[in-house]
């Protein structure tokens, strides 16, 4: 029933196709963000600077974080060099090649690269002094992952913000593919 043997799981499986599938949808909302706004008048700029709140961090730098957020695990969890990403981006243009550039990368990571050993040790700090040391599954658990939903559900909330027409379909388009034939509601 389930893709893998539980003894086969790996911290790859844990990680890297849940962001290649929220980096891909994210870059459809993006897609469907531009035409929207094209067809109402609403800038690029307008959509790069957009923010929930004054304290957050605009659209594009969320679609930056995200990216960063599934690029950075790869470093702390299997030594892998990843490329920096540039500044945010002012466009929809440079926000998806931020996606391109990430998706280019998780496609090409090995699945042992990861390893599989959860419980071994994982240390890493924030710019402003705290360390954290904790398993390599507790990392994904508890961090990794937990980070890279933030910033995702935030471009996803500010685009919606902005009113584009956008919902959970859009959100989990990729689990089309797991639909039982016959179940979809009629149109």
């Amino acid at each position: 029933m389930f893709d893998r043997p539980k003894e086969m799981m790996m911290l790859y499986d844990l990680t890297v196709p849940a962001w290649q599938n929220g980096l891909r949808a994210l870059s459809g909302e993006l897609s469907k963000a531009g035409a929207w706004g094209a067809d109402n008048g609403i800038g690029e700029l307008q959509f790069a600077v957009a923010r929930l709140a004054p304290d957050m961090f605009p659209l594009a730098a969320q679609v930056r974080f995200t990216c960063v957020q599934a690029l950075q695990p790869l470093s702390r969890l299997g030594g892998l060099a990843i490329p920096e990403l540039p500044e945010d981006a002012t466009d929809f243009a440079g926000m998806q090649q931020q996606i391109a550039a990430t998706l280019a990368v998780l496609d090409a990571v090995d699945r042992a690269a990861l390893g599989e050993d959860g419980e071994r040790s994982v240390s890493f700090d924030l710019p402003n002094g705290m360390v954290f040391d904790m398993s390599a599954f507790a990392y994904v658990r508890d961090w990794a992952a937990p980070q890279f939903a933030f910033h995702r559900v935030a471009a996803y909330a500010i685009l919606r913000h902005m009113g584009v027409p956008l919902g959970k379909a859009d959100y989990v388009g990729y689990m089309m593919r797991y639909l039982r034939p016959g179940t979809a509601p009629a149109a």
